[in-house]
């Protein structure tokens, strides 16, 4: 069904492929730039996977002008200012960032003080990013699940103030998004899991959220088909590049779906969950999604249908009833977080992933703040988000 109204955007070039490192200095040039900052962190650079990037850099006509290795895992307002002003100092024009979400969150927040001017907290709240990005930006993933390096958000960390914020603005979309094999064939089985689970779920909420609309789906659909195909292949075989790239491709995929499509209730819970628990976003989107999915079926049911298709394949989809298909869906989440569970040590609950009942409360209350609930196709009072993270533990 087409909406009666909707908008899709997505600007970033993707290069993807064997090989794709060693087309940065071509895509340097091409955006006019040829003095390169490398944006990343120390466990990178010691696993040698940052050094693939510097290296192929090495051989190009661009200057590395200088290395930023110091990103926490969450990224901070202190540290995205000091990337601005190492940047600025050394006369650099573009940033390459090699990392997880939180190197690339941290690029798009250095990109917001270098377009903009000042300090990162100066341009907090809506509508304050207009305008056009003042440098280039390629992000090199090495993880297969955030999708930062094809959406227009960043989450920033106030360590003073102990807050996440949110920035979103289309000029944060990065200008190359670099696939590559190498980047991801290091992450150890439990990571793998987990990333790939925070994709999935992106996927799914997108197909189901109140913004779905023809073009975000057929991004979300081709990343679940790609995760179900091509997770236990990586588990399997965790050092061979082809299924590593795939999964790589399912998380941009999934990127592109719910950065015009929008999340829901998982992520809300996940948020929520991570904030006053800890619990690990992908973890937290493993145990959650079914749980979300369970809430939504009386109005999403027909769009989780459709989706058995891409989660458990053709055969599955063909002989199971129209009318079952949504319960089969689910089922078929569940299967994929069982085996997720025995091979990898993924969490099922949320007492395995550290959550505590008491803090029960305190998560539904987070939860119901969170802005990813505006898009579910579902609005769920504070009880029935007590129940749901019940029935999680």
């Amino acid at each position: 069904m087409i909406p009666d109204y909707y908008e899709f955007c997505n600007s970033a070039k993707v290069v993807s492929g064997k090989g794709a490192i060693e087309n940065l200095g071509f895509e340097l040039a091409a955006l006019g730039a040829s003095r390169p900052l490398v944006l990343t962190n120390a466990q990178l650079l010691e696993l040698k996977i940052a050094t693939i990037v510097i290296d192929a850099l090495a051989d190009t006509d661009a200057e590395v002008v200088a290395v930023y290795d110091d990103v926490p895992v969450d990224s901070s307002v202190a540290v995205v200012n000091d990337v601005a002003r190492v940047f600025s100092e050394k006369g650099a024009d573009a940033i390459v960032a090699v990392g997880g979400g939180s190197v690339l969150d941290t690029a798009k927040g250095a990109a917001i003080v270098l377009t903009h001017g000042g300090d990162l907290m100066d341009h907090r709240g809506a509508e304050s990013l207009m305008g056009r990005r003042a440098v280039a930006f390629i992000a090199v993933p090495t993880t297969a699940g955030t999708g930062s390096e094809v959406t227009s958000a960043a989450v920033i960390k106030d360590t003073e103030r102990h807050v996440k914020m949110g920035f979103t603005a289309l000029s944060l979309l990065p200008d190359v998004a670099v696939l590559d094999g190498r980047m991801t064939v290091k992450l150890p089985p439990r990571l793998t899991a987990s990333t790939a689970m925070d994709a999935l779920t992106h996927a799914v909420e997108s197909f189901s959220c109140v913004q779905a609309n023809p073009l975000s789906d057929c991004y979300a659909r081709a990343a679940i088909g790609l995760v179900r195909e091509h997770l236990p292949e990586v588990l399997d075989h965790p050092k061979a590049h082809a299924p590593r790239l795939a999964l790589a491709n399912a998380a941009l995929l999934a990127g592109v779906a719910f950065s015009n499509a929008m999340v829901g209730i998982v992520h809300a819970m996940g948020h929520a969950a991570g904030g006053v628990a800890g619990v690990p976003h992908g973890d937290a989107m493993a145990i959650l999604l079914p749980h979300g999915m369970v809430f939504n079926l009386p109005v999403a049911g027909d769009r989780y249908g459709e989706l058995l298709l891409d989660l458990a394949g053709a055969e599955v989809y063909a002989s199971t009833p129209a009318d079952e298909r949504a319960a089969a869906a689910i089922d078929a989440v569940r299967a994929m977080t069982r085996m997720l569970h025995e091979r990898a040590g993924l969490p099922l609950t949320l007492c395995e992933a550290g959550v505590l009942p008491e803090q029960v409360p305190d998560i539904a209350r987070a939860a119901l703040d969170d802005g990813a609930l505006s898009m579910n196709p579902r609005q769920p009072t504070y009880e029935e988000l007590v129940e749901i993270l019940k029935a999680a533990l």
